[in-house]
């Protein structure tokens, strides 16, 4: 007892045994291991003897599998793709440009040196070296108001994955459940009172022996100074043999009793009264089995060998109490709740369905090879499923992949050694509380508290991180383009240099330096997963560029042509509009609708009050340029002031053409709910077969491969 498998072996003759198989599959519950079945390395021996071969050591074994799955596990993140792709545009675009400029620059005779230096500035300028920067610093502040949450960030761009994260592969044992086995009401015979029956039960139970279901038993006593009245002379353990626990109990009265608990079948075989309660008896331990709940008898005697079948317990791992209500506000946000599980298929569907999840689980080993490419077939049966019972550590990996594979964001979450694989290849990997090294190391995010609200509340908080990193992403193409055609066109059209390399330089400092701050703006999460729309993304912005290039080159018609300034004075004039103009594009683009339905964050507005306050004194006085005096900086701010308002009337036309609300996609019907049909046949098997030998998982497996095939002969249209 206590043993730790080496290797993958083939059990050989004898009696079962108990193996915790919680290393691989994260259930704390051990399983019965029989004859031709399989043990796997890293699992735990904890009750029985037998022998066995080994067929599979080192890294072609379960647990090595898992380690090799781990290092195979790759994947590059949204937000790398999205910046490379914003990155070229604007690079490309700043390239052509400035080559375009040259050739005419030099085509008509300007000093080669000052257009080299002209054209460098203005590619430093327009290229988004800040872009990474201003995103990483929004995620880095949002992580640390995740960290508030209890989520720790461990890769910054999982906080941008989360946000767009539409299918949710989550573990049962803890994270849906409570992971504490937990007695049901008892099934009592001659109305005997449950209380007894639960006070038998955890009489022939004890508690230093650390096992699961004899703490559940005796955690379930009401009144413990009962427990503590009567004394247990003699306690027989758990054997393979004998396959129950007996005692012989002194009760307070002086008086001497036995009591005993195992499997239903074995305890109904010893009792004197099992004529008489086997139907009732019967009936109990198919709905038990119905519901995924785990069963014990309990027998009481008397007189040594004059056993009464008294009652059953029924023991299950409960649903956590916020678990329903979150997963229901999970939908409501667009993301879909899938639960993974390496218990048996009943438990999993009763979980389910208590949880509101729906009763569609698949077995995981019907997935087939999971060594291989995953087939049309089994990416549409993974995407319909509500959840996948019996999985192994490849399962949850091939389960993210093909997820992936047909377009999910997935998150995934884990705590154990098992979980690492797939908390690597998943988007965005969650390892909960609690979780081992191997699975901290594999995930993105650590949440410090158990349940899955701490998850929710993540992604709300994810999805105001990537509006924000959305809107400078449009707030800076918006502004490069504007910069890039405006100079571009200035200087082919009028062969003039409407603003200096000095100025250029200022105002990326003074814009980039300010947009800092959006970090911490106030945004409203949406109801659904985000993602990096490139198209909408650059329509939007390339729309508020063109009209900034259109105001820009009417004020410089208005300064040359009707106030007749001089061209260093015209010069000061567009660099001031374009700083301010800039700068006010920000809370265009930090909206979807109009730009005062979100009030800015005061950090924000301050930043940007402030720098361009800088840039009016630098205009006003004529630091590096020529004056431009009050009047006419207090002319530029009403124009750029002007423009914006009519820029943000654009948006919103913009965004009605490139962004028009789509009608919902009706949901297509949930698969009926088989579960009783199953849990009867399943009897039926164990009907045929030797009383006493518990094989619940295969009869299960068996019975739902009948019922199935039965529902599909039915359906079977005729020749």
């Amino acid at each position: 007892m206590g043993d730790i498998v080496p290797a993958d072996a083939r059990l050989l003759d004898g009696d079962s045994i108990e193996v915790d198989q919680s290393a691989l599959t994260g259930e704390s519950l051990p399983v019965t291991a029989k004859s031709g079945g399989a043990v796997y390395s890293g699992s735990i021996i904890r009750q029985g003897e037998i022998d066995a071969v080994v067929y599979a050591t080192g890294s072609n074994t379960y647990f090595g599998k898992t380690a090799l799955l781990v290092e195979q596990a790759h994947t590059v993140s949204h937000f790398q793709k999205a910046v490379m792709k914003i990155g070229d545009y604007l690079i490309v675009l700043a390239v052509a440009l400035v080559a375009l400029i040259l050739v005419f620059a030099l085509f008509r005779g300007d000093k080669v040196l000052t257009t080299l230096e002209f054209c460098l500035v203005l590619l430093v300028a327009a290229i988004p070296v800040a872009m990474p920067t201003v995103l990483s610093v929004t995620m880095a502040v949002g992580a640390r108001l995740l960290a508030k949450k209890e989520a720790i960030v461990t890769r910054l761009s999982a906080i941008e994955e989360l946000a767009g994260v539409d299918v949710l592969c989550s573990d049962k044992t803890g994270t849906l459940t409570e992971n504490k086995l937990t007695l049901g009401d008892p099934f009592c015979i001659d109305g005997i009172s449950p209380a007894n029956v639960v006070l038998w039960a955890a009489l022939a139970s004890r508690a230093e022996d650390q096992d699961t279901i004899d703490l559940a038993v005796i955690g379930g006593v009401k009144d413990g100074r009962e427990l503590e009245s009567c004394k247990v002379l003699h306690f027989m353990p758990f054997d393979p043999v004998h396959k129950r626990t007996e005692a012989t109990v002194k009760a307070a009265d002086g008086k001497q009793f036995f009591v005993a608990k195992g499997a239903p079948q074995v305890i109904l075989q010893m009792a004197t009264n099992a004529g008489d309660v086997k139907a009732s008896v019967d009936k109990a331990i198919l709905d038990f089995a119905g519901r995924g709940f785990r069963s014990l008898g309990v027998a009481r005697a008397d007189e040594q060998g004059q056993w009464k079948f008294v009652g059953m317990l029924p023991l299950f791992d409960p649903p956590r109490a916020d678990a329903k209500e979150t997963i229901a506000n999970a939908g409501q946000m667009g993301v879909k709740i899938k639960m993974v599980t390496g218990d048996q298929i009943a438990i999993a569907r009763e979980t389910s369905r208590q949880l509101g999840l729906g009763t569609n689980i698949v077995n995981a080993s019907a997935l087939g090879d999971t060594t291989n490419n995953v087939t049309p077939e089994i990416s549409q049966e993974i995407e319909k499923a509500d959840g996948f019972a019996q999985v192994f550590p490849e399962h949850k990996f091939y389960i993210v992949n093909s997820l992936q594979q047909s377009g999910h964001i997935v998150g995934m979450t884990g705590d154990g050694v098992n979980d690492a694989p797939a908390l690597k290849k998943a988007d965005c990997g969650i390892a909960v509380s609690g979780a081992t090294d191997a699975a901290r190391a594999a995930a993105s995010i650590v949440l410090l508290s158990s349940g899955l609200s701490v998850i929710i509340d993540a992604i709300k908080e994810s999805r105001r991180i990537f509006q924000r990193m959305n809107s400078y992403a449009i707030y800076r193409i918006a502004e490069t383009l504007r910069v890039l055609f405006f100079m571009t066109l200035a200087i082919l059209v009028f062969n003039f240099y409407p603003v200096t390399a000095v100025m250029i330089v200022m105002i990326a400092l003074l814009n980039d330096g300010a947009i800092l701050s959006i970090a911490y703006d106030n945004v409203l999460y949406r109801n659904r997963p985000e993602a990096w729309n490139m198209r909408l993304v650059l329509s939007i912005s390339t729309v508020l560029g063109v009209i900034g290039v259109a105001a820009a080159f009417l004020l410089f018609y208005l300064g040359e042509r009707i106030f007749h300034m001089d061209r260093l004075t015209v010069q000061t004039l567009m660099y001031l509009k374009l700083s301010v103009a800039g700068h006010l594009t920000i809370f265009l683009t930090r909206t979807r609708g109009p730009f005062w339905s979100i009030r800015p964050a005061k950090t924000l507005l301050l930043a940007v009050v402030g720098t361009q306050a800088i840039a009016t004194l630098i205009a006003v006085y004529g630091v590096f340029m020529a004056p431009l005096g009050w009047k006419w900086a207090g002319l530029v701010w009403a124009y750029a002031i002007a423009w914006a308002l009519i820029n943000d009337r654009v948006k919103l036309l913009a965004y009605r053409i490139f962004d028009p609300i789509k009608k919902a996609i009706p949901q297509t019907e949930a698969p009926a709910d088989d579960t009783q049909e199953v849990a009867t046949r399943a009897y039926e098997i164990y009907q045929k077969r030797v009383h006493g030998e518990s094989q619940q998982d295969q009869d299960w497996l068996e019975a739902e491969r009948e019922t199935h095939l039965e529902e599909a002969a039915k359906n079977k249209p005729a020749a």
